[in-house]
Order: C-alpha cells, then structure tokens, then sequence
C-alpha cells in the first residue's frame, strides 16, 4: 500500500476500492476524500495521553483509587474493554518505583505503552540528562507539576529557565499542571518557540481540587490567551472528574468545546487519569466520539490519539483494531497526520 510513514497514513495514491471495501460504500455515492474520513473513522486509534501505573502503597492522591497496585495487566484488561489502544504512563510521585514500571511496561507492550517522564529540578546533574532523555525507551517527554511551592516558585523567579533552554534544544517535549501560573507559561512559550509544552487536566489541578463544574474552571480565559502560542497544547484529560454531573457530564462539553475553538483538533489530546475518574474508560471515550455533537468526523482520530502522537513524537506501531460491533477493521492500514506543519512528522520532534 502506498503512502506508509512514521505515523501512518491514507495518502493520495491508495487503491480508492480499497476505501470503499472498508466502509462498505457504493460506488460513485461517495467522495474519495469522505471515504479517507470514514477510513480513518472506521480505524482510529484511541490513545490515552495520561495514566498513572503503581506497584506498592495506596496513592497520597484521595481521588485515585486506593488499591497497592495497578499494574500495566491491569491496564490492558480495562483499555481492551473500553476500546483504549494505548496510554502515555505518567509515573506518580507516591511509588518510587513507578519510573521503573513504566519502563518495564513499555518492554513488555511496546505498540501500548510510552512515558513521560521526569528529571529533578533541583539536582545540577539534571541538566545534562535533558539531550538524551528521548533516547531511552518508550521516553517522550518531561512532566511536572508546577502547583505548590518551590516549583511554583522557582517557575515565577526563573530558577528553571535551564529547562525550557535544554528541552527546546533536544526537542524534548513538556507537560505541566501549573494552573495559577499559566501567565508565566505564557512568557516560557514566547521566549521558546521551539518547545512544545502541553497544559494538563484542561488547565485545571485535576485530582488535587475538590472543586468541580463552573468552579473549577475560572482558570479558563487563561488557559485560552495561550491558543495563540503555536508551540502550546492542552490535554484534555480527566474532564468527568471535574463533574458533579452524571454522564455524558454536559457542564464540561462546554468547556472542552471552549478548548477545541482555541487550540484545534491538533492541539488539544483526549485522555483520562482513569484511576480518579467516576466513569468506566469506556465512557470515558464515548464522551468524546459520541456525546461532542460539533466534534466532526474528521477531527475525532486526531483529538483521540493521532495528534498526540504527533505533537509528543511517538513513532508507534497501530495494534489491530477490534471494532465494538464485532467486526476487525484492517490492522494493515496506517494513518498520516496533516497538521499545521504538513504531512507527517512534525518538524521539531526527533
């Protein structure tokens, strides 16, 4: 098939008979570029952009399920049965050996699994580990969360501007949760055009509030001034947690939509935290391809794991899809994200 690439893709020269054997479309009644829309549909793969995976000792966070473990098995159970293909692990803080895990997880699953990780940022060795970060394996990226002193701190006064420095010279990615500081990351995204940051939890502090609908979203204009940094995007991830609501969680479909007018389908990253979501994954993904009435068709497969890939650099094989409805789509076809740098791989990420 013409057109593989380090993503994937439905290029220009694919076999049009191909596309309509897959959607089941007759002849004539339909144009080559619905049916790559309905392709691309019909196979897309949903990837998580941040989970938590754990060996020992209940979570300190009381919004996570308090159970020992909830290892990369563990996972794959509840991602097959909600239709989850892939998930970025997020290693927490409260198991020191989650890193490990993660990179355990990642030999184990390599098509299911990838990192992000994190450096100290108060050690002066962490500087030099920046340019070979991507090099381990399943490694994306750098995470931290910027919400309580001294990181908040040191973000406002400037002692980690090394990282923004280091990061956009090695191409390495960084997500943050800094919602009372979403000013400074503004001047951080300004001074860096190169480094491409992403927002976590829609802006907000996630699990770390008790706050929810309305409440905990007055962080919004702030987080939406930053749509105009091309090098910004927000990870849409735990939103029914922030809900008093009951599924599909409509307060929050106001807010997401928010986000998708700002930033756009390639920059804004479904995802879940599903050990501290009041849903199943299943819902958790539905929410999304099945209660956002303005998602279009085409911008479903970037916003759930195709512009992730994209904008993290991950140069993931496609597992074989096993379509709700029973039937097995063609785990041969591969995917080519068009985006705002072109086709293909995003110029910045090595």
């Amino acid at each position: 098939m013409a057109g593989e690439d380090w993503l994937g893709g439905i290029d220009n020269d694919i076999d049009v008979e191909v596309l309509r054997h897959l959607t089941h479309a007759e002849p004539e009644k339909i144009s080559v570029e619905k049916l790559k829309i309905n392709a691309r549909v019909l196979t897309m793969q949903i990837i998580d952009a941040q989970i938590h995976l754990w060996a020992t000792g209940l979570p300190s966070n009381q919004s996570h399920w308090q159970v020992t473990h909830f290892t990369a098995e563990e996972a794959i159970v509840l991602m097959d049965e909600g239709g989850v293909d892939a998930a970025v692990i997020h290693p927490p803080e409260w198991d020191p050996g989650s890193t490990e895990l993660a990179f355990k997880a990642v030999r184990d699953y390599p098509s299911r699994f990838a990192i992000m990780g994190s450096l100290p940022l108060d050690q002066p060795g962490s500087r030099a580990r920046i340019a070979g970060w991507r090099q381990q394996p399943g490694m994306l990226g750098l995470r931290y969360s910027f919400l309580h002193d001294p990181a908040r701190r040191w973000l406002a006064d400037g002692t980690v501007d090394w990282l923004w420095a280091e990061a956009e010279k090695a191409t390495v990615p960084i997500a943050m949760i800094a919602t009372d500081s979403l000013a400074e990351i503004a001047r951080i995204a300004e001074r860096h055009p190169g480094l491409r940051l992403t927002i976590a939890h829609l802006g907000g502090r996630g699990g770390l509030t008790t706050l929810q609908d309305h409440a905990a979203m007055t962080h919004m204009p702030a987080l939406l001034a930053l749509a105009r940094y091309q090098n910004v995007a927000v990870n849409a991830t735990g939103a029914p947690g922030y809900s008093a609501e009951a599924y599909p969680f409509p307060s929050m479909q106001t807010y997401l939509r928010q986000i998708y007018d700002a930033f756009g389908p390639h920059r804004m990253f479904w995802g879940t935290v599903i050990s501290a979501m009041p849903c199943s994954w299943r819902q958790c993904v539905t929410m999304f391809t099945e209660e956002l009435s303005w998602l279009g068709e085409a911008d479903k497969p970037l916003v759930m794991g195709e512009a992730l890939c994209a904008w993290w650099g991950w140069k993931r094989r496609r597992t074989e899809k096993h379509r709700h409805d029973g039937r097995d789509s063609n785990p041969g076809l591969y995917f080519r994200v068009e985006g705002p740098w072109g086709s293909g791989q995003p110029p910045s990420i090595g």
